[in-house]
């Protein structure tokens, strides 16, 4: 198993409503295996090439900087810078 250095992460808010965090990675930083608890929106700051570990393989994911997707909560996962440049996204977890 390759050894990768955890992605920097930056709480911006966190309050009964939302919690939004910023994530920068350098080319293969990881966010660890998590599992989110709410559905979450990732909005690209940079281009992204995420590799994604999830239970059934991996898969890339690439992001253009400015765009956003939605995730449903409950997937065991695992983010990777997957490029050759860093990358970064803001993470907003809906509460309710």
């Amino acid at each position: 198993m390759t050894k990768r250095s955890a992605a920097r992460t930056s709480l911006l808010i966190d309050n009964d409503q939302v919690r939004a965090t910023r994530f920068e990675f350098k080319p293969n930083d990881e966010t660890g295996w998590h599992e989110h608890g709410f559905d979450y929106v990732i909005i690209a700051l940079t281009d992204c090439t995420m590799l994604i570990e999830e239970g059934e393989g991996a898969r890339t994911v690439e992001t253009e900087r400015g765009a956003a997707y939605h995730r449903k909560a409950g997937v065991k996962h695992n983010v990777i810078n997957g490029g050759t440049a860093p990358m970064a996204f803001v993470e907003v977890e809906m509460k309710q």
